[in-house]
């Protein structure tokens, strides 16, 4: 059955990609991160910004992460690795799937960053603009980082 036209879709970002904001994220990473360099798929009209860090998780020899930004202020930050493991944090609609997670902002854990609504968790950001979104991803991943340890991706969330 298909939806009404003018409603959201479950589980998607609304909106079209805003460009001003990848690039605003591009350039804080670049700035920031000196295992990170973060390049637009496509620089007029992206649909997606490319991080490659030179060095993953725990044991992984390398990592991506890969963010889309709407001008709705959705947006969905993607990490995989060469191991295979894959994490997200998002702030979009999902139709109140996810059993503990009140608002827009949640988490995917590792090792795969399931969608089932028993797994997935409020984030612990809370913040909006991307700038601060931005660096709030990249001191979650340089603690995980440092730690060799998962469990700080999503530091100061409520668990389920």
């Amino acid at each position: 059955m298909s939806k009404p036209a003018g409603t959201e879709e479950s589980h998607s970002l609304r909106g079209p990609i805003d460009r001003s904001a990848l690039i605003t994220i591009r350039d804080i990473i670049d700035e920031t991160e000196p295992l990170a360099k973060p390049s637009l798929d496509d620089y007029l009209n992206p649909s997606v910004l490319e991080i490659s860090l030179e060095d993953g998780l725990c044991e992984a020899e390398s990592g991506r992460i890969d963010v889309q930004w709407t001008i709705r202020g959705d947006y969905k930050f993607h990490y995989t690795d060469s191991k295979g493991v894959n994490f997200r944090w998002g702030k979009h609609p999902h139709d109140g799937d996810y059993i503990h997670v009140p608002g827009l902002e949640h988490y995917h854990p590792p090792p795969n960053a399931s969608s089932d609504p028993n797994e997935v968790e409020e984030s612990c950001i809370k913040q909006s603009p991307e700038a601060l979104v931005t660096r709030a991803v990249l001191k979650l991943w340089r603690v995980a980082y440092h730690n060799q340890s998962y469990d700080p991706l999503n530091a100061g969330s409520n668990p389920p």
